[in-house]
C-alpha cells in the first residue's frame, strides 16, 4: 500500500468534503503552513540582520520602517522572530518524531506479544511517565550542557509513554479485529501485518496525538529557552525572546516579549485544531 492511498483511506471522503467547508480548520492550515514557510526561510525573509546591533531606536515601537520594533540593542524584532521560526518549530518536530517512533515501536510489540514483552514494556513505560518531562530536559541540560540537543533528546524520551500508551489500546483493538485473524490464518507474516494494516489503521489517531504532542513540546521549549538553557544569544527563538523582553515590559516597550509569545500562541493553537480536526475524522471512520 502507498502512502498515497494509505493517507486517503486514512481520511474518510465525506471527512475530506467537509474540511473543505471547515473555515476554522483551513484558517488553521493555513495558519501553519505560513508558518513553515517562516521556519524555512526565515533567515531570507528577514528585513534585517537579526543580530546586527542598533539597526533602529532603542526598544523602538512598531514602525513602517520595523513593523514589530526593535528590542533593548535596537535590533529589528520581526528579523529575530522569522530568523528564530526554524529552531521554535522544527525542533518540537523533531521531538514529535522520535517520540512517535519510538513509542509506535513500543506499543506494537507489546500488542502483537502480549505476555511478558507487554508487561516489561508496561513498566518501563510507567516509570518514565512518572518523571515530568520538564524535569528530564533540565536534568539533561545540566549534565550535558546548554543548547537544544540535550532538551530534544530528553523530551523525546520523556514523551515516549504517551504516545505508546494510546497506540498500544488502538493496535490492540485493532487485532482483536477479524480480518487480523483470517490474515494469520493465511499465513501472512507478522511484519507484513503490522506495516501493512495495522499502522495504517491507527494513521488518524497517531497523526492527532502528533499534532497534540507538538504543542506541548513547543511550550517546553519555549519554557527552557525562556530559562535560558535553550538555543544561546545571540541565536533567536521565541521563548529567549520572550524571557530577554522582561526589563522591556516594565519599561513600556512589551513588544520583544509580546511578538513572539504571540508566535508560540498561534502555532499551537493552529497545529491543535489540525490535530483536533483529525481526531474527528478517525471517530467518524470507527463509526
Amino acid at each position: 500500500m502507498s502512502v498515497a492511498q494509505i493517507a486517503r483511506g486514512a481520511v474518510p471522503t465525506a471527512a475530506r468534503r467537509a474540511a473543505k467547508r471547515d473555515w476554522t480548520f483551513l484558517t488553521a492550515f493555513a495558519v501553519a503552513a505560513l508558518i513553515v514557510v517562516a521556519a524555512l526561510l526565515g533567515p531570507w525573509l528577514a528585513p534585517y540582520d537579526p543580530n546586527e546591533l542598533y539597526v533602529g531606536p532603542v526598544e523602538g515601537a512598531p514602525s513602517l520602517e520595523h513593523l514589530f520594533g526593535t528590542d533593548d540593542v535596537g535590533r529589528d524584532i520581526l528579523s529575530r522572530v522569522l530568523a528564530g521560526a526554524g529552531a521554535s518549530v522544527f525542533a518540537p518536530v523533531v521531538v514529535v518524531a522520535l517520540s512517535t517512533l519510538l513509542g509506535v515501536t513500543l506499543a506494537l510489540v507489546a500488542a502483537w506479544f502480549g505476555g511478558w514483552a507487554s508487561g516489561g514494556i508496561a513498566r518501563l513505560i510507567d516509570v518514565i511517565f512518572a518523571i515530568p518531562g520538564l524535569v528530564i530536559a533540565v536534568l539533561a541540560v545540566t549534565i550535558f550542557g546548554k543548547g537544544l540537543i540535550a532538551p530534544v533528546v530528553a523530551l523525546s524520551i520523556a514523551y515516549i509513554p504517551i504516545v505508546a500508551r494510546l497506540t498500544r489500546t488502538a493496535a490492540s483493538r485493532e487485532l482483536g479485529k477479524p480480518y487480523i485473524a483470517a490474515l494469520r490464518v493465511q499465513g501472512v507474516s507478522s511484519l507484513a501485518i503490522c506495516f501493512r494494516h495495522l499502522l495504517p489503521a491507527m494513521v488518524p489517531i497517531v497523526a492527532a496525538q502528533m499534532a497534540v504532542g507538538f504543542g506541548y513540546a513547543m511550550l517546553d521549549l519555549a519554557a527552557i529557552s525562556f530559562l535560558g538553557l535553550g538555543q544561546q544569544p545571540p541565536a533567536p527563538d521565541w521563548g529567549s525572546m520572550i524571557a530577554s523582553g522582561q526589563a522591556s515590559i516594565l519599561a513600556g516597550a512589551p513588544e520583544q516579549s509580546v511578538f513572539p509569545a504571540i508566535f508560540v500562541v498561534i502555532t499551537v493553537l493552529a497545529v491543535g485544531i489540525i490535530g483536533a480536526r483529525v481526531t474527528d475524522w478517525a471517530e467518524e471512520k470507527e463509526r
